[in-house]
């Protein structure tokens, strides 16, 4: 006879959603690397495919389409943007995201549709930011000639060990919960977990990547700075979602959700990966 329905033991719930994250990430995982490896060209298709399905869900959270104005707006200042980071003019692109941003901001409330009640103008402005500098940062990364593989591989390794160890020390010790108003599944074990996880993996890339790094002390420094950067991403979509009341951004994966759930660490660790190679120079990888 099989189980009654609700009698799942607790801990097979507790690791119910493993299959589905094992599969996500073995479908776009080797991709990414793939493209990342092979060069700048392959890597910015990837980055083009990625921000066009990322705005078409932010679009479509807002209530909105993105074949249409205003939606139409977010696509297309944020594709400018990138476009001018990919021939090699970052700051044009930041100055892009601004002005579309405001635009935006100031466009959105006048707009009055009685089918579709437009969204709040911060939140489809927002978009222009969160998606824009996200695509700039990781286009800027893979294009340093001398150093761009290695930070991005880096990049990856450190936000996925990230995920992967808060997911596992999380479900593994449990505890209080971290920010219970915004996601009540996330722990403090789970974070301190996923810290010590992006560590470790982080000082296995550098030296993978680049044997004879000098540093310990920054190795660990940076990737534990990129792993606060992820964990806080995280944090930020799960308040996105629950300001829109949706599980998931979108059904773009099927059973895994959206590209939104699947990248927002890494959105969040991109600018700040990007900053950091920004200080330390061409040519230089990120922990050096």
């Amino acid at each position: 006879m099989g189980a009654p329905p609700g009698s799942e033991a607790p801990s097979a719930k507790r690791w119910r959603d493993l299959k589905k994250r094992a599969i996500s990430a073995a479908v776009l995982g080797p991709g990414a690397l793939l493209c990342a490896w092979l060069g700048a060209l392959p890597w910015t298709a990837l980055m083009a495919l990625a921000v066009a399905l990322l705005c078409w869900e932010w679009v479509r959270l807002c209530g909105l389409r993105s074949r249409a104005w205003p939606g139409a707006a977010l696509p297309a200042v944020v594709f400018v943007a990138c476009a001018l980071a990919v021939l090699e003019r970052p700051v044009a692109g930041l100055v892009v995201l601004g002005l579309g941003f405001a635009a935006t901001w100031a466009t959105v409330p006048r707009l009055h549709r009685a089918a579709v009640p437009p969204p709040p103008a911060s939140w489809l402005a927002l978009g222009v930011l969160y998606i824009g500098i996200a695509g700039i940062a990781l286009i800027e990364l893979r294009h340093d000639n001398e150093a761009g593989r290695g930070n991005i591989l880096f990049l990856f390794f450190v936000v996925w060990a990230s995920d992967i160890g808060a997911y596992m020390f999380g479900r593994l010790l449990g505890g209080p919960k971290l920010a219970p108003a915004i996601s009540p599944g996330k722990t403090w074990s789970g974070a301190m977990g996923g810290l010590v996880s992006t560590m470790l993996v982080g000082w296995l890339a550098a030296a993978w990547l680049a044997p004879g790094t000098p540093s310990l002390v920054r190795v660990l420094g940076v990737a534990a700075l990129l792993g606060v950067a992820t964990q806080l991403g995280d944090l930020l979509e799960s308040a996105v979602k629950r300001h829109f009341k949706v599980k998931d951004s979108s059904m773009l994966i099927p059973g895994h959700g959206g590209l939104l759930d699947r990248l927002d660490g890494l959105m969040a660790a991109a600018p700040v990966a990007a900053l950091l190679a920004f200080a330390i120079g061409y040519g230089v990888p990120l922990w050096h």
